[in-house]
């Protein structure tokens, strides 16, 4: 049984025999006969009573039944055909981003701002999560795209988005802060402010300092860059950050020294998984980051 056969017996119905059937059907009636008659065989029972030529054609109490059920999987295939068609042309569907914690305002408020102006229909679902959080939530399907920090592997793939320099942001008043650059040694015995464990950045601070022969002492940690900056400037601690956030929440009772390590760069990715389809809505969002990226390059 299939769908053109079911297509065909409803069209004879609603046309109320087969002559007027054939032109809707686009069939000749020969066609349209055998079509109807090797569903009755496959089903085993008469779905029409046939009268004289001419003479408008009943349905059975078998063929009430198979009509009311077809009726509704032909209609069923139309709204299938319908959403996909809306899903191809960008009319509809939901596109779930997950967003780090850190830089996402800086670097895709502009590009969601565009996909809202853009595709105004589809429904976009923004999801902060932490480093950690991103890669765990992509393997449960809960966001299609994520960013982030990560390096790309069989599992995932990606574009780099941005590659920062670190800063060390100190209070204004210390004795590091007239240095012209810092290197990670240069910290070893000072208190750090430092992002939650969650935050792929903090592993990424821990582990450079570790190369550098030292662990990170007297840690404060924080969620927020604002409030790790209002930290260091009361005196808490010094604090790593990429120059892009440092320079953002900046405040004058601090100042951010280049950080002269080749060890510790932030490489912010936009990432997927490798075997995962992505909907039309995600191969949008990318295209997006993609056309910005260019845009910025081009400013530079």
């Amino acid at each position: 049984m299939n769908l053109k056969a079911l297509h065909y017996f409803t069209e004879v119905v609603n046309a109320g025999g087969f002559a007027k059937a054939c032109n809707r059907a686009f069939v000749t009636q020969p066609a349209l006969s055998k079509a109807i008659r090797l569903l009755e065989e496959e089903l085993d029972m008469m779905l029409l009573e046939r009268g004289k030529r001419g003479t408008q054609i009943r349905l059975t109490e078998a063929g009430h039944v198979v009509y009311r059920h077809a009726s509704r999987l032909i209609e069923g295939r139309q709204l299938m055909l319908n959403d996909l068609d809306s899903l191809r042309n960008l009319n509809g569907g939901v596109l779930k981003l997950g967003l780090a914690p850190l830089g996402s305002a800086e670097l895709f408020a502009p590009v969601i701002a565009k996909f809202r102006q853009l595709h105004p229909h589809i429904e976009l679902q923004l999801l902060v999560r932490g480093g950690v959080e991103q890669t765990v939530a992509l393997h449960k399907d809960e966001i299609e795209l994520a960013t982030g920090i990560i390096d790309f592997d069989d599992e995932f793939d990606g574009i780099r988005v941005r590659d920062e320099s670190m800063v060390v942001v100190l209070p204004a008043a210390h004795a590091l802060a007239s240095k012209q650059t810092l290197q990670l040694s240069d910290l070893n015995t000072l208190a750090q402010v430092m992002f939650e464990p969650e935050y792929a950045l903090y592993e990424l601070v821990l582990g450079a300092c570790a190369k550098a022969g030292f662990t990170p002492k007297n840690i404060t940690r924080v969620s927020h860059a604002d409030f790790g900056i209002a930290l260091v400037a009361a005196g808490t601690g010094v604090m790593i950050l990429p120059k892009i956030i440092a320079e953002r929440y900046r405040v004058n009772e601090v100042v951010n020294i280049p950080l002269a390590s080749a060890d510790l760069r932030w490489e912010l990715s936009l990432f997927w998984r490798k075997q995962k389809h992505l909907s039309f809505a995600a191969k949008a969002m990318l295209q997006l980051v993609k056309q910005h990226l260019s845009q910025l390059e081009n400013t530079y």
